[in-house]
């Protein structure tokens, strides 16, 4: 098979790489596209397989962002159609590989695991031949994007308890940060103040939180989305404060926090699956999964920073579940 994958934000490269790696393995030619957002290409740079990136970012408000998916969409269409043909497409959450697909005639999947994102999902669930989805997601709530029960897949599980088959935790990844393993890490991870379902709102608790953390002796790891975030973080001028530039190994280092309290989901989720305490600042409608991770105990939501106390873990976090990414795959692959 010839099976085109579109990434369009941070979390792409980590969880379609086993996908990816799984079509390479039976020897399948998978291409890769990419848009340029946040720490996308510098994941997929660490990946080492070749990808063509186009399009760029359009910006928190609806009507940049409709403008420059117009633009991205037509760019992928003339790409397509001079590296095809195709017998499959994947993507999660592309906005643009359903519609190029579609033009195309490309069989296509759209995968996602929040089903809020509506403007996303309108276009996305309509346009893709198959919808791929947990099922902690009711499928009552995916009608109304078009996500009838012929196209509709549900699989078990969380997505990151695919991502992690297999994964033992890096303890190079916190040594490069200067991190001291034998005391309190707390990671936060701020808000995808991009994502339209959000409308570039910022995490207001931020700047009390790394203060709090901070005060209770913890070494605290900042990954911010932007310079911006970046910049808020270091003008608070606290010691034990990391705030790396570029995209850090965000498993290995969750794996050996004691705490992660993030404003995005799949971090979130990462910890939920490791066994790693987290809270939730995420500030947008919750979804399925996290209603269930919150009703089985595995992730709390965030109302005041006191909330959060540092404590040293006795075990470095590996996953509770793990599955095998070629079921996952099974289901990802359009008829």
């Amino acid at each position: 098979m010839r099976v085109w994958v579109d990434l369009t934000n941070t979390a792409h490269p980590v969880v379609l790489k086993p996908l990816v790696d799984v079509l390479e393995e039976r020897g399948d030619e998978v291409l890769l596209t990419a848009r340029p957002l946040s720490h996308t290409l510098e994941l997929l740079d660490d990946w080492g397989h070749a990808y063509t990136a186009l399009g760029e970012y359009g910006g928190a408000k609806r009507v940049d962002k409709a403008k420059q998916a117009a633009r991205r969409a037509a760019l992928m269409t003339k790409w397509g159609r001079k590296h095809g043909p195709f017998d499959a497409a994947i993507a999660h959450g592309s906005t643009d590989l359903p519609v190029a697909s579609r033009l195309l005639r490309i069989p296509n999947t759209t995968m996602f695991d929040y089903e809020w994102a509506t403007a996303q999902h309108s276009v996305n669930c309509r346009l893709a031949n198959r919808v791929l989805v947990p099922d902690a997601i009711p499928p009552e709530r995916l009608r109304r994007y078009g996500a009838t029960a012929k196209k509709l897949v549900r699989y078990p599980g969380l997505k990151e308890e695919y991502v992690l088959h297999d994964f033992e935790p890096d303890p190079g990844v916190p040594d490069a940060l200067g991190l001291d393993r034998a005391q309190p890490i707390a990671v936060i991870r701020t808000a995808p103040s991009y994502a339209l379902y959000l409308g570039g709102r910022e995490a207001e608790l931020l700047p009390d939180l790394i203060r709090h953390l901070h005060g209770q002796g913890a070494q605290v790891v900042v990954l911010a989305r932007n310079d911006d975030q970046r910049q808020q973080a270091r003008k608070l001028e606290l010691d034990r404060v990391v705030v790396p530039q570029r995209a850090v190994e965000s498993r290995s280092l969750v794996a050996f926090a004691d705490i992660l309290v993030s404003a995005g989901g799949s971090m979130n989720r990462e910890a939920a699956a490791l066994g790693t305490p987290v809270w939730s600042m995420f500030d947008g409608r919750l979804g399925g999964v996290d209603e269930q991770l919150i009703e089985e105990g595995r992730l709390q939501m965030l109302e005041r920073v006191e909330q959060v106390e540092v404590t040293k873990r006795q075990e470095t976090g590996k996953p509770l579940t793990t599955r095998d990414p070629a079921q996952l795959l099974e289901l990802a692959l359009p008829d």
